[in-house]
């Protein structure tokens, strides 16, 4: 009698395992800095389908996941802890404050090897502060359902990061596959709705306010509700301001924005709609001067938590933002109210916007060298293809650009949030252009960054140009940092002795040829200083689709912001 055959046994690594844990979960792309064992875990997931992108700067990698159902998933790769406490400090508080999903995993040390005293060990914890959800695996056979956790974690709810740490040993120790515990990739996050009550209590509160505004945040951009809320302003005919990254929700240019409008707009609403947008520091608390002291908020949010944050709220609506506006506008539909449009608030509102925006005219005409911001803006504004992803970073550059350059498509904006990071936003483009060249080959990523904050991530100019993305870096460059010198200042202060004691602490080396990184690399570069050197500039970038390019546009040193009405929230000159 023959004897049976033995199925013979197959065995896998441990960076096998995560990269078969990652591509169940649908990861596209892995964005790191290689170094063992993050190097061993590249090769694994590369030999599966999923793209490396090896990166300069450990605040700056990332990477999407993007399928129909979710929003974006980040996965990131870092190979020492040094290099996770930068990512800690730099950009993990910002990636859970701006709802984006991530998760990444450090180089720990062997457990054979953990003393107790190692600074490995406080990894998991520090994370723990900033994260959804922390943990090591306990063993290889839990990898893949740790990485199904932690993708879990980081889309349902608010999405926000969490953080998985990898022992240094697990990376190339074999295990036999029959003892894994595989997951199936996570379900899509459920739907929340909001109580009916509190849907009939916001909807009363609106129905009697005389000076009605809606805030429209990023949650809203991040929950897609872009639809829902083009109704609800439409049929209500509600005036409503964007956040920073909630611009494009609603197109930057439908006639009930009020962006133009904006101090006058929060300071004199009597009820505001917050849909998906937070009291923080960019909505300066929801307090007085900047709104009423008697103003009633209604607060939509998906995150129980921030509900009555710095302000009570006058009806608090607990869910997904889309599904709660579709209710909300469901009752006010019922309740067939329409706020009109020839009430005195909105004749306010436009004269405002009128008259700031002729202000702004003023500045963008005028015709002294170097330029000023405006300037700069009006004619960049003028190029920018519709469907383009915007990314900016730095002070007076990512201030004045979320005005002057428009957005009108959701989740097409990329820029420094909540904790203002700088050096993410060469990050940020580098992530948005890969999915780009992926899917939407014709689409352009528009990274506009102060000469500062350039120089965070400058370095990742080369990882552009090594994968051949199609990115256009617009450099604003004033010689330094909120205010520069020129040239001819800054000779006489060399010419005077030590730069280190006298040159001011803001200032940058005058006239720096960025563009010069570019075409080191083998991207484009210009070098400009007038409106026409600018427009050819633009003109040649957006034709050049193959090649990546840097437009080093110099302004005035001095040049800065209009005048604000809130100045306790407005940087002073240096």
């Amino acid at each position: 009698m023959a004897t049976p055959a033995v199925a013979e046994e197959e065995y896998v690594s441990g960076a096998g395992l995560v990269a078969e844990a990652l591509k169940t979960q649908n990861v596209e792309y892995i964005f790191g800095i290689v170094g063992i064992p993050v190097t061993e875990i590249a090769i694994a997931a590369q030999a599966i389908g999923i793209k490396y992108i090896g990166m300069r700067n450990e605040q700056a990698h990332w990477a999407f996941k993007k399928n129909k159902h979710r929003t974006e998933t980040l996965e990131t790769a870092t190979s020492v802890g040094d290099g996770l406490l930068c990512c800690l400090c730099c950009w993990v508080p910002d990636r859970k404050t701006r709802s984006m999903s991530c998760s990444f995993r450090s180089r720990s040390p062997t457990r054979s090897g953990w003393d107790g005293k190692c600074k490995h060990e406080l990894l998991v914890e520090a994370c723990r502060l900033y994260s959804k959800f922390s943990a090591r695996p306990s063993s290889l056979e839990a990898i893949p359902a740790v990485i199904e956790k932690a993708v879990r974690f980081s889309i349902y709810g608010r999405p926000g990061a969490c953080y998985v740490d990898m022992p240094g040993d697990f990376v190339n120790q074999q295990v036999n596959k029959s003892s894994v515990k595989y997951v199936k990739c996570c379900l899509s996050p459920p739907v929340s709705t909001a109580e009916p009550s509190a849907v009939s209590e916001a909807a009363s509160v609106l129905a009697h306010s005389s000076q009605p505004l809606l805030i429209i945040g990023k949650g809203a951009a991040y929950s897609r509700a872009e639809n829902s809320i083009r109704k609800l302003v439409d049929q209500c005919g509600l005036p409503f301001l964007p956040t920073p990254m909630g611009k494009g929700v609603v197109p930057d240019n439908h006639p009930n924005c009020v962006a133009a409008a904006r101090s006058r707009a929060l300071q004199h609403a009597d009820v505001i709609i917050l849909l998906g947008a937070r009291l923080n520091w960019i909505l300066h608390f929801g307090l007085p001067p900047r709104f009423q002291p008697n103003v009633k908020f209604i607060q939509v949010d998906i995150c129980a938590e921030e509900l009555g944050n710095n302000v009570r709220p006058a009806a608090a609506l607990l869910g997904d933002i889309n599904a709660v506006t579709d209710q909300l506008l469901e009752q006010l539909v019922l309740m067939k109210w329409k706020y009109p449009s020839y009430t005195e608030w909105w004749k306010g509102l436009r004269e405002k916007m009128k008259i700031n925006d002729e202000m702004t005219k003023a500045l963008v005409l005028q015709k002294s060298l170097p330029m000023n911001y405006y300037t700069v803006f009006h004619h960049v504004r003028e190029f920018l293809p519709t469907d383009c992803i915007l990314v900016s970073e730095g002070a007076n550059t990512m201030d004045i650009g979320r005005i002057m350059l428009p957005n009108y498509h959701p989740r097409h904006r990329l820029d420094a949030g909540t904790f203002a990071t700088m050096g993410v936003g060469l990050g940020f483009a580098i992530a948005a252009a890969m999915v780009v060249k992926d899917q939407t080959p014709e689409q352009r990523v528009i990274c506009v960054e102060g000469d500062s904050a350039f120089g965070f991530s400058g370095m990742e100019v080369e990882t552009i140009c090594r994968y051949n993305l199609p990115v256009i870096i617009i450099v604003v460059n004033n010689n330094g940092i909120y205010n520069g010198l020129d040239a001819n200042t800054w000779k006489e202060i060399l010419e005077s002795g030590e730069p280190a004691a006298l040159a001011p602490p803001a200032c940058l080396l005058p006239n720096s040829h960025y563009e010069q990184i570019m075409s080191t690399f083998g991207g484009k570069g210009y070098f400009v200083q007038t409106p026409e050197e600018l427009r050819s500039a633009l003109k040649a970038s957006l034709a050049e689709k193959q090649v990546p390019s840097l437009i080093n546009v110099m302004i005035d040193p001095q040049s800065n912001r209009k005048q604000q009405d809130f100045h306790w929230l407005t940087r002073s000159n240096m």
